[in-house]
């Protein structure tokens, strides 16, 4: 899952028997990081002491909580017309300029700042540029704080 620039045809290969990881903790908040857990935002190396495989099992069926509860956003069109459950997944879909940056911006400081959770972005076949563009966002917006030796995602109220 990395380059392959210097690699030919009998190579010897080693099997370490272990799973792709990837760090996690409270160090990767605010960090951005390629599948194989680089970091890859030009703030150094992730010193995390925990890492996890990027393949996992599912939890057992009697593990999973079977409430249901409606995710207040603070986006009154999204809390009328298409709620979202709590612990869920959310994707959003849509042509270019029609502003789901700017709704998971909002999405992700909400969850944040209004309930405390955590809030993980996955750009699945973003341009780089758009990823970027994102980061920087939260950054000048203060979802994401750089200051202090880690980067946290923002507790100070909007």
């Amino acid at each position: 899952m990395d380059g392959t620039e210097g690699l030919v045809r009998g190579d010897e290969v080693i099997d370490t028997g272990d799973p792709i990881k990837i760090p996690v903790g409270p160090e990767t908040l605010g960090r951005i990081m390629n599948v194989i857990g680089e970091p890859i935002d030009e703030r150094g190396p992730i010193n995390s002491k925990h890492f996890s495989p990027i393949h996992a099992e599912a939890p057992e069926f009697v593990d999973m909580s079977v409430e249901q509860e409606i995710l207040v956003t603070g986006i009154k069109v999204v809390d009328l017309l298409a709620p979202y459950a709590k612990g869920g997944k959310i994707g959003l879909f849509g042509g270019a300029g029609v502003g789901k940056t700017v709704l998971i911006m909002e999405l992700i400081n909400n969850v944040a700042k209004a309930h405390g959770g955590y809030s993980v972005f996955a750009g699945v076949g973003e341009r780089t540029r758009e990823g970027n563009d994102l980061y920087h966002e939260m950054i000048e917006g203060g979802v994401i704080d750089l200051k202090g030796k880690n980067s946290k995602v923002s507790s100070s109220a909007a």
